[in-house]
């Protein structure tokens, strides 16, 4: 998907959600429950990044050996 395309899915998607979730406090809260969701991924998919660069650099350590 196109970064512009993805940016614009996501506006419309935050704007149908407003529309469906009159109340501030609930938005908000809902908001902040799907930025929670987004770091603890965020923070997983570096995890992985990381555990797979420890693997590749032990693996061309024991390959140089």
């Amino acid at each position: 998907m196109d970064p512009c395309e993805l940016a614009a899915f996501i506006t419309a998607t935050a704007i149908l959600i407003s529309k469906d979730i009159p109340d501030d406090d609930e938005l908000a809260l809902l908001a902040a429950a799907l930025t929670q969701l987004a770091d603890t991924l965020a923070t997983i998919a570096v995890q992985r990044e990381l555990i797979e660069n420890r693997n590749q650099a032990s693996k061309e350590k024991k390959e140089e050996a």
